[in-house]
């Protein structure tokens, strides 16, 4: 039995939410394929985690059941039956309205995707086809729903007066107006503080289950998708290679790749290195004839290369495709982690701040922050949504000037301002921000943006300039070809891997990393930050890592510093922190961050997300039975 065969007998004894079945995407005039024959489906409130790879074909797949495919892609097989309708077949009108009363989309960036010049009122207003809809109530109950705040005066606001979290609750809220069949999901948790994000995902799970929608997650936060999926897509190279329940699928995985996107997965507790996978996924020009993970995968034998390979399934209808499922689940067995691996921090000092004080017009943002960093060392800078993070980096950076304090780097002043800085100062010190789209020139490509940094501090010739941008790409886990794309050709995890090519293809000194692993996938996540340590190590840099995952930051990080209400609260040694808390809003973000351990938990754990538990668990089992 095929999966076409399962998604037939499913359908023939259930009501389905919504159908997809042989669904391609190819690049445009080409017979090159992205999406390669993906079919799967799913039951009212019911969710579907789509995970993988940055460049797997998640979003695509996710765009084109709205029958969307974005610029040079063509939807060329397949259907999506929603509602009795094939959303493939509809005229771009009946497309349009079907995108309302049969499926919506949330995407990953709320801020690029909401209009800033309207309030909340009119925006909220045009989710509806006919203006009547939108009475006062109605508006008030959607705000009601994705738990904000249900009054006049916050309809009124503009969106720029809302967080990151608030800007995609709003978007949910749009999403969900309708009631319709299906909601596409495109990462709409990346970024957010560990407690916006657990809520959220109630949010999502609420409403889904209230009103009866299915839902297609899109992420490559496993710990996420463990704690909130019912079922699970594994997608590589554009085709599905393990499909099932959530539990099956991360407590016992079948497929290799789906084992290695697990050892890559950071565990809060500390007891496994994250190990990123090694190679990189075949582009659609060059796909193999047999399985595309061949090349990568340690366990591959000529067969796998040399045949297509069948989707199999087994009783409970869980499907994989690999001629050797379930074999080697052992090597998912926990790993001691090598603190020794991480270099230990140095006594001289690379960046000093003393009693800094920012505002924002009126504001008081951060309230007398003292912090150092020595070089060789990271220093992970964690707190909620709206507690400070980024408007400390921007200070150090010399992008926010509205501050009083002082900031020193190796012992000497550093002015306040990027303006009144050197150029060599400049160099030194790189930032890299959380959303690459909109820090990259869309009208450059990534080769040609690393140049420009580069010419703008050094002067190269043609042969050696093309040599560090290719070394720079390299780094991150980019072929060279990435050298020649635009920012738009790339997936959101690609972007990024460029956006921090960029910062060090200058060779910094002091590196400001400002959520840059939110829009990667943990494979990718584990190879930069790998690559982030090994710098540490070999070059002395000296790095300020903001980020909300917890479980991360003992990765990557020698010192953590919590910032609540523009304060730091708690400081020191990263594992001291991360294992004997002693300030509440610590204590606050570890139990809201997902778990997913490879080791077994105790009792003394603290409370984690649905799911994540026996996850863990049962990874531990499965990988002692072998």
């Amino acid at each position: 039995m095929t999966a076409v065969d399962i998604i037939q007998s499913e359908g023939a004894t259930n009501r389905l939410a919504i159908n997809v079945r042989n669904l391609s995407v190819a690049l445009a005039g080409s017979s090159d394929v992205v999406v390669d024959d993906v079919s799967f489906t799913l039951r009212p409130g019911e969710i579907l985690g789509l995970v993988g790879e940055s460049g797997s074909g998640k979003t695509t797949v996710g765009l084109a059941m709205l029958g969307y495919s974005r610029r040079g892609l063509d939807i060329i097989a397949g259907s999506v039956v929603i509602g009795g309708e094939d959303i493939l077949t509809l005229s771009d009108e009946q497309r349009r309205l079907a995108r309302r009363s049969l499926i919506s989309y949330v995407p990953q960036d709320p801020a690029t995707a909401l209009n800033p010049t309207l309030r909340l009122r009119t925006q909220l207003s045009e989710s509806f086809a006919d203006p009547a809809e939108a009475t006062e109530d109605r508006l008030l109950q959607m705000l009601a729903e994705v738990k904000l705040p249900a009054t006049s005066a916050f309809l009124h606001r503009f969106t720029h007066q809302l967080s990151g979290g608030q800007q995609q609750r709003i978007a949910i809220a749009m999403a969900f107006a309708h009631r319709p069949h299906v909601i596409v999901m495109d990462e709409p948790t990346t970024g957010l503080d560990v407690t916006t994000q657990s809520h959220i995902l109630e949010t999502i799970r609420h409403l889904c289950r209230q009103h009866h929608v299915a839902a297609v997650y899109v992420s490559h936060d496993l710990a996420v998708v463990g704690g909130l999926a019912d079922r699970v897509a594994v997608m590589y190279a554009g085709r599905i290679l393990e499909l099932g329940a959530a539990e099956r699928v991360l407590r016992r995985p079948d497929h290799p790749y789906t084992q290695a996107l697990i050892r890559a997965v950071p565990d809060l507790k500390g007891r496994t290195t994250i190990q990123g996978i090694p190679g990189q996924a075949p582009d659609p020009h060059h796909r193999p004839t047999g399985c595309a993970f061949a090349a990568r995968c340690n366990m591959a034998a000529d067969s796998c290369r040399q045949q297509a390979v069948p989707s199999l399934h087994t009783a409970d209808n869980h499907v994989v495709q690999c001629l050797f499922p379930g074999e080697h689940r052992d090597r998912l067995a926990p790993v001691s982690n090598d603190w020794q691996a991480v270099p230990m921090a140095s006594a001289v000092t690379a960046l000093s701040v003393a009693d800094l004080t920012a505002f924002h017009g009126s504001r008081q943002i951060l309230q007398g922050i003292t912090l150092e960093v020595p070089r060789q060392t990271c220093l992970a800078l964690v707190g909620e949504s709206g507690s400070g993070k980024t408007t400390l980096a921007r200070s150090i950076a010399g992008l926010h000037h509205d501050l009083t304090g002082q900031l020193s780097f190796n012992g000497q002043d550093l002015p306040i301002g990027s303006r009144n800085r050197s150029r060599d100062l400049r160099r030194r010190i790189q930032y890299v921000f959380q959303n690459p789209y909109a820090s990259l020139n869309p009208r450059r490509s990534i080769g040609r943006s690393l140049e420009v940094a580069l010419l703008e501090f050094e002067k190269l010739p043609g042969v050696a300039l093309r040599e560090r941008v290719i070394a720079a790409l390299e780094s991150v886990a980019l072929p060279a070809r990435f050298a020649s794309l635009y920012p738009h050709q790339l997936s959101g995890g690609q972007r990024q891997r460029a956006a921090i090519a960029r910062a060090l293809v200058l060779e910094p000194e002091f590196l400001i990393c400002d959520e840059v692993t939110s829009a990667l996938d943990v494979s990718v996540q584990a190879v930069v930050v790998d690559l982030l340590r090994r710098l540490q190590h070999e070059r002395g840099l000296a790095m300020l890592f903001v980020t909300h995952n917890l479980a991360l930051v003992r990765n990557i990080a020698q010192q953590v510093a919590v910032l609540q209400s523009g304060r730091i609260v708690e400081q020191g040694d990263a594992l001291d922190v991360l294992e004997r808390p002693q300030a509440e809003e610590t204590l606050r973000l570890l139990r809201d961050a997902p778990h997913f351990e490879l080791g077994e938990t105790t009792e003394r754990d603290l409370p984690v997300n649905r799911g994540i538990v026996a996850v863990a668990k049962g990874l531990q089992s499965t990988a002692l039975a072998g």
